[in-house]
């Protein structure tokens, strides 16, 4: 077919896809320096090289006596010689030339990130790499360095500024351009299984090839929550019946996707895509009603290297060899991928155009392959180290898993500046300072189940009855002659407080001297000695010294003593026969009581002439009574 025919039908893709709403992903600006300029502004992260999510660049900014457009290459082994020692971030023109090829110029210059101003004044747009082009084959994937386009007023201002020999100091900000709500970051990527679409198609699989080995440890981990999405158009209604639609869509024209090789009379067709998106698609669902969602990252990392279009081998026969050395279920995912021949709608494909329109805060997919995490899209080359960043930039703070917190891709804030600025108790090795992917808090930790509490900056203090057992509650403690006190009782919660004997405010105690104080021993003819902790009192002669009391007396037993001792036994005894006679007392009484309702009962019997069961019953009643039943009867 002529490529002229081809375009056309291209555009009606794109026309039936144009209704959709296309979002740019900001970062924040900061002008520190000078004080005329300071404040906050937004920029549109460029679409490639390598945003630092969750970080920032603090650095210095330039702009090019010559060659402000940066479309050629900027003269000199250091162009952008600065007197201080920050990165330094160039400030480009735009037009002329590529985005892409004007920070490509300023990184090789030394360059740590761009600003490109716009030439217009308008709403920030995203700067995008050229689709095709045979000058951006040799440096697009060597961009490392982050871009940002800013409105052409905010770019005058910094101009003006830098021509009067202001120094203009500039932080750019990546830290809050991914949502972080919580401990699970959820994210998509849209992709293609099509691999003759040129450099787009060579950078998504070497992407999911790289980036496989990190995703199946998070999602394995339940740190994340990933789906892979695939885009897909329809057929114009005038065009279904036409032999282009039936060659590029399944469905009858409800699903699409362009000519694999841009020529509808040779190689695959745009149907054979769709099928293997959908394959792929079913595979990820089937494998996830198992708890096996990670299969995914296999099955196309697998089905690319063996089943490629460039070798011949894209087929549903090679993508099913793939399902079976997976242990995939094929039949299952064959009945989730239905009849492709079938004038009805898909109901994996038809989710999958819904979710191409986005709501919110994400909009529309229209560029491949797409990131979103969060609900934003990542901006950006598709690069294992820099979406793992943008990936870790996602966790709330302090959620993040160890991945996250490799020296590879953070800076241990806690390490540097004084432990980050928060509290710390070296002689005890505990800190305040908790290590995060885009910074550091300063909050009081649990060490061994004890919790500290304060504000984790300026103090923490253990709290809790065990809190003694580490570094014994921060309070003074010390030993001499094998004798130990602490400021520190478990009876507290909190607190440290000089224990008997010491004075002090529990963070140091000082041993009170009571002979000196004249605070103790002061009986008479004591003789008072200071010791650690305490003090000795000796009482003259054989008498013993009272502590409680401060009071001596005789050692030995005296007739006062003796006196007393005979006068408690005494009383004791007394008590003692006094009880015993009280229960005798009692029990006469009840006995007594007894016998006389036993007569009248007799008396009553006799008169109403029933002595016989009478006798039955007192013998019942007295049965083992002795004596005392005979004679009452």
């Amino acid at each position: 077919m002529k490529p002229s025919m081809f375009h056309l039908f291209v555009l009606f893709f794109i026309l039936s896809y144009v209704q959709g709403r296309f979002v740019v992903e900001k970062n924040s600006i900061t002008v520190l320096s000078p004080h005329k300029l300071r404040g906050k502004k937004d920029g549109a992260i460029g679409n490639f090289g390598i945003p630092n999510y969750g970080g920032y660049i603090l650095g210095s900014l330039v702009y090019p006596d010559k060659g402000s457009h940066g479309c050629q290459v900027f003269e000199g082994d250091k162009p952008f010689k600065f007197r201080s020692n920050r990165p330094i971030i160039v400030l480009l023109d735009r037009g002329e030339c590529y985005f892409a090829l004007k920070v490509w110029h300023a990184q090789l210059a030394g360059a740590a990130a761009v600003l490109v101003t716009d030439s217009i004044d308008e709403t920030l747009i995203t700067m995008d790499s050229p689709e095709e082009s045979t000058d951006a084959d040799g440096y697009i994937e060597k961009i490392v360095i982050p871009s940002v386009l800013i409105e052409k007023s905010f770019g005058d201002s910094l101009k003006d500024s830098l021509s009067n020999q202001d120094e203009v100091l500039i932080r750019i900000d990546w830290r809050e351009s991914v949502p972080h709500p919580d401990n699970r970051v959820e994210y998509e990527f849209w992709t293609n299984s099509n691999d003759e679409c040129g450099p787009r198609c060579d950078e998504q699989m070497d992407f999911v090839k790289n980036f496989k080995g990190h995703a199946q440890i998070l999602e394995r981990g339940g740190y994340t929550l990933f789906t892979p999405h695939y885009i897909t158009w329809f057929c114009p209604k005038p065009f279904i019946e036409s032999s282009q639609c039936k060659s590029q869509c399944i469905n009858h024209g409800r699903y699409c996707a362009p000519d694999p090789e841009k020529d509808f009379g040779e190689g695959y067709e745009g149907k054979d895509v769709v099928y293997e998106n959908l394959r792929q698609l079913c595979v990820h669902r089937v494998a996830n009603e198992s708890n096996r969602s990670w299969v995914w990252w296999d099955y196309v990392t697998d089905f690319h290297v063996r089943c490629s279009m460039k070798e011949k081998k894209y087929s549903k026969d090679c993508a099913e060899l793939v399902m079976k050395s997976l242990d995939l279920p094929i039949e299952k995912i064959k009945k989730c991928v239905g009849d492709p021949e079938a004038d009805v709608e898909n109901e994996v494909l038809k989710i999958e155009q819904t979710a191409q329109i986005g709501g919110g805060s994400r909009g529309d997919v229209t560029i491949l392959p797409t990131l979103i995490l969060n609900n934003v899209q990542y901006r950006g080359k598709l690069e294992r180290t820099s979406v793992l960043k943008a990936i870790c930039a996602g966790f709330k703070e302090t959620t993040e898993p160890q991945v996250c917190l490799s020296g590879d891709i953070e800076t241990n804030e806690c390490l540097q500046r004084r432990n980050g600025g928060c509290w710390q108790d070296r002689s005890a090795n505990v800190t305040a300072c908790k290590d995060t992917f885009r910074g550091r808090v300063c909050e009081c930790p649990v060490v061994e189940g004890v919790q500290y509490k304060g504000d984790g900056y300026t103090t923490c203090e253990a709290f809790g009855p065990a809190r003694c057992s580490i570094n014994n509650g921060g309070c003074w403690s010390e030993t001499r002659n094998k004798i130990t006190f602490s400021a520190c009782s478990e009876s507290k919660v909190n607190g440290c407080h000089c224990p008997d004997g010491f004075v002090g405010d529990g963070i140091k105690c000082k041993d009170i001297d009571e002979c000196k104080e004249k605070s103790a021993c002061q009986c008479d003819g004591c003789s008072c000695k200071d010791t650690w902790g305490g003090y000795d009192c000796k009482c003259k002669g054989d008498l013993l010294y009272i502590k409680e009391q401060d009071i001596c007396i005789e050692r030995n037993g005296s007739k006062f003593g003796k006196i007393l001792a005979i006068v408690v036994i005494a009383v004791v005894a007394i008590a003692g026969l006094a009880g015993y006679i009280f229960y005798k007392y009692r029990l006469r009484s009840y006995m007594d009581s007894e016998i006389m309702a036993i007569m009248q009962c007799v008396r009553n019997a006799r008169h109403n002439k029933h002595k016989r069961r009478l006798n039955v019953y007192l013998l019942r009643t007295f049965r083992g009574g002795g004596k005392n039943s005979v004679l009452l009867l």
